[in-house]
């Protein structure tokens, strides 16, 4: 958007757009730019970009417009035979159709540095200068050798003047952080604060994002089904989108147990797992034992989301479905990529806030 915005010489805050799409890979979006023609479209020029005007709107496309994504994704390089290939994802396919944990994706943590929750963990108790440092200057194995050499000079010594002069142009975050520092000494939330609002909110949900996905391996691991309410479970709704209502919650009692799971299974309820924040709202019986155990574990003060150091990354916590529908359609067939080889295609739609490579990762591990 900044790109377009450069070349047609408008302010970003007149385009509209719904979410954020895959950096590697063929996407589609839709987008809304407010008073411009087609023949200023037309003069737009980016590399891997191209651009489809579709007709006029009094209204501009939002972020609660999204419903969610549409998928195609192709698994090649598999050596097992077509008829053997077929069977198992036939199988697996069969499982998953009654729901797939909603886990959050590996890109929300960071794939080749996996740090935003480690920064977030560190918010959360306090420690906002470890918090900063971690994040300017942690080395990861799988980062390339001059940045990783680079960040351990800067880890080891403070030294954030030499660090603007070793760090590549690309690691603009963490220049923006050090520039600040080199200007003002141990300032580590005015350090944050030169960062994008998004971006600094990301830490800390990465933090409950982790803490979620350890409730629900938890759960799973407990024998505990994810598309069957238990007494204590917390549920939410479907809105009029078709989308859970994570803010219409209701208490599983033993009362409206049966009438829950009768929703469960037509799609209208879904259970819930906490983003833990200030005011989490845990279940009760054996899903709230296992909430209260991980929090627990990780001794956390769930006062820490008020966040004193920086307020405007306070949460109250909320909770999310554990479980994403799935109604894919696949195909199985030589990989004419590889020779001798097998490939898999997979289509599918995933409701906003889950992550393909979650699925990817039941069939990838079978």
């Amino acid at each position: 958007m900044r790109d377009l915005a450069r070349i047609l010489r408008i302010s970003q805050t007149r385009f509209g757009w719904a979410g954020t799409k895959d950096k590697r890979a063929i996407t589609k979006q839709k987008i809304s730019v407010w008073d411009i023609t087609e023949d200023d479209l037309a003069r737009v020029h980016l590399k891997d970009i191209e651009f489809k005007p579709i007709g006029r709107s009094n209204k501009k496309v939002s972020l609660g417009d999204l419903w969610g994504n549409r998928f195609k994704i192709t698994i090649r390089n598999i050596d097992l035979p077509e008829q053997e290939t077929l069977e198992r994802v036939t199988s697996i396919t069969h499982e998953l159709e009654k729901g797939v944990p909603n886990f959050f994706g590996v890109q929300r943590f960071g794939e080749n540095r996996p740090v935003t929750h480690v920064v977030g963990e560190a918010i959360l108790r306090g420690d906002i200068k470890e918090a900063s440092l971690t994040y300017i200057a942690k080395a990861y194995p799988e980062e390339n050798e001059a940045i990783r050499k680079a960040r351990q000079f800067v880890y080891e010594t403070g030294d954030f003047k030499e660090g603007l002069k070793i760090y590549p142009l690309h690691l603009q975050f963490e220049r923006a952080m050090m520039s600040h520092l080199i200007a003002y000494p141990d300032d580590h939330a005015g350090a944050f604060r030169a960062l994008s609002p998004k971006l600094m909110s990301m830490f800390l949900h990465a933090y409950q994002s982790y803490i979620f996905n350890l409730i629900l391996s938890r759960r799973i691991g407990s024998g505990m089904s994810i598309n069957e309410a238990y007494g204590g479970d917390i549920v939410c709704f479907k809105n009029e989108m078709g989308l859970p209502d994570t803010s219409r919650l209701q208490k599983v009692t033993a009362d409206n147990l049966d009438g829950i799971n009768n929703l469960i299974n037509r799609g209208r309820a879904f259970v819930t797992a906490p983003l833990v924040g200030y005011e989490t709202q845990f279940a009760e019986g054996q899903a709230g034992e296992i909430e209260r155990e991980v929090v627990r574990e990780l001794n956390i003060d769930t006062e820490g989301f008020k966040v004193p150091a920086m307020p405007e990354l306070a949460s109250k916590g909320l909770r999310r479905e554990i479980i994403v529908p799935f109604k894919p359609e696949f195909s199985v067939g030589e990989d004419e990529k590889n020779a001798g080889k097998t490939k898999v295609t997979l289509s599918f739609s995933l409701q906003k806030g889950s992550y393909a490579t979650t699925v990817l990762r039941e069939y990838m591990k079978n």
